[in-house]
C-alpha cells in the first residue's frame, strides 16, 4: 500500500481588509489578498482555496501558480466563479513534478473532501 502525506503549505495568503486611515497609504491588493505576490510566478504546484471557517472549497494544480490563481478570479469558466466571495485563504504547495501534482491533487480532493471539486471525486 502506498502512503501519501499532504505536505505543509509553502505559502499561505489570507484575505485582508485594510482600515483606511488618512495618514496611511493604501496597501495594494489583488482580489482582497494583500500578500498575493508571495506566490511564486514560475513554480508549479497545488492550490487550495479555503473559506473563513477553514473548510476546503477547491483544490487545483498548475504549472505556473500565480497565473492560475489569477485566472480562477478572472475566468468565467473557473469552477469557483460563483464562489469567489467565499474564499478567505489560499494555500500553495510547490510540487515540481507533474505526475506528483496529479497524485496530490486527487488525494487531497478525496481525503479532505473539497466542496466544489466535481471531477476526481471518489468519496460520494
Amino acid at each position: 500500500m502506498i502512503k501519501i502525506e499532504i505536505p505543509k503549505p509553502d505559502v499561505v495568503v489570507t484575505k485582508k481588509k485594510q482600515a483606511v486611515d488618512a495618514q496611511e497609504s493604501k496597501i495594494s491588493s489583488q482580489y482582497g489578498f494583500v500578500d498575493y505576490r508571495l506566490i511564486a510566478r514560475d513554480k508549479g504546484g497545488i492550490i487550495l482555496f479555503y473559506n473563513a471557517s477553514g473548510d476546503l472549497l477547491f483544490v487545483g494544480k498548475a504549472r505556473k501558480l500565480r497565473q492560475r490563481v489569477t485566472r480562477h478570479f478572472e475566468d468565467n469558466v473557473s469552477p469557483i466563479k460563483n464562489h469567489r466571495d467565499e474564499i478567505h485563504k489560499i494555500a500553495v504547495l510547490y510540487v515540481d513534478d507533474p505526475t506528483e501534482r496529479e497524485i496530490y491533487e486527487t488525494y487531497i480532493i478525496n481525503k479532505l473532501q473539497a466542496k466544489y471539486n466535481v471531477e476526481k471525486v471518489f468519496y460520494k
